[in-house]
């Protein structure tokens, strides 16, 4: 299974993305191998930064960064793929501008919801940032659900037990960027949410 050949945005609805950086996996994959589903923010501005783009991309290397703090070794994306984790993005274009706008948010969820039901044996989902627990808490508003992530900073809600389709849900930090670097203060509490979604796998 291609994941690019199972979604296709009709019209481009969402306002305030580049819908010229559209981006969804183009990789081969077996579903019922994907335990872990982490789910970042937005496409990149720039192609090359993807995680499936060739050679060495920015979101790659933080990505595999990430998972090195964590204890895995990985030196790829591939490697991290063939360890059951499926690495996409809430938002399939990539943001205008600094934040992606809410109404971006809850146009392309739905589209995350049909990703994320492509892999019906996932045991945890990584939300790597505000926009992907945003995109999770309006799938469940949508569906009449209550909130998968109560309301509140990360920084509290880090630890708690909550769930999403049967799969359990780690609020955490972005990964994918140049603010992965950045942010070290960060670095130690995203490895440590992935290692806790890697345990359940």
């Amino acid at each position: 299974m291609r994941v690019n050949q199972c979604l296709q945005c009709s019209g481009f609805p969402c306002p305030g993305v580049q819908h010229d950086r559209y981006a969804v996996p183009p990789i081969p994959l077996k579903p019922d191998a994907i335990s872990v589903i982490l789910v970042s923010e937005a496409a990149p501005a720039n192609p090359a930064d993807y995680y499936y783009a060739p050679g060495d991309p920015l979101f790659q290397q933080t990505t595999v960064a990430a998972f090195r703090d964590a204890g895995v070794e990985v030196a790829s994306v591939k490697d991290i793929v063939a360890r059951g984790v499926y690495l996409t993005t809430a938002v399939k274009c990539a943001k205008a501008g600094y934040a992606v706008p809410p109404d971006a948010i809850r146009e392309c969820c739905r589209l995350l919801e049909k990703e994320l039901a492509l892999f019906p044996r996932a045991k945890a989902l990584l939300l790597m940032g505000d926009v992907a627990i945003r995109a999770v808490n309006e799938m469940a508003w949508r569906a009449g659900e209550k909130r998968a992530i109560p309301a509140g900073s990360t920084y509290k809600l880090r630890g708690g037990a909550y769930f999403f389709r049967g799969m359990r849900a780690f609020p955490s930090y972005l990964q994918a960027g140049p603010a992965f670097f950045i942010e070290k203060s960060k670095r130690k509490m995203i490895a440590e949410d992935i290692a806790a979604a890697l345990r359940l796998a």
